[in-house]
C-alpha cells in the first residue's frame, strides 16, 4: 500500500514507482505544475520591467501582483457602497436604540 501524494488516501500501486492513486489525482497534480511553472515565468518576464497601476494612481507595482492594480485601487466599488449601507443601518438602529 503507498499513499497517494495528491489525496493522501492509501492505493495498490500498479508499478513499483506510481505516486498517485488514479489518473484524476495525476492530472490534477500536472495542471497545477504547469500553472506554477506559467506564474514563476510571468513573474521572471516582468524583471526589471517598470510596472505601475492600472488604477490610475501610479502606485509602482511589485512583480509578484498579478492583479495590475495596486490594493488601494483593487477594491470594488459595489462591496464598499454595500458595506457603508451595511454600517448606515447599525448606525441609525443604535441611535433609535
Amino acid at each position: 500500500m503507498k499513499l497517494c501524494e495528491r489525496c493522501d488516501n492509501h492505493f495498490n500501486p500498479k508499478v513499483s514507482y506510481q505516486i498517485y492513486c488514479g489518473e484524476k489525482c495525476r492530472e490534477d497534480a500536472t495542471k497545477e505544475k504547469i500553472a506554477e511553472r506559467y506564474q514563476i515565468t510571468r513573474r521572471q518576464r516582468r524583471k526589471g520591467k517598470k510596472r505601475v497601476c492600472l488604477g490610475g494612481c501610479g502606485t509602482d507595482l511589485s512583480i509578484y501582483n498579478d492583479s495590475g492594480f495596486c490594493s488601494n485601487c483593487n477594491v470594488s466599488k459595489k462591496e464598499v457602497e454595500k458595506m457603508l449601507k451595511q454600517l448606515k443601518g447599525i448606525i441609525d438602529y443604535e441611535q433609535n436604540w
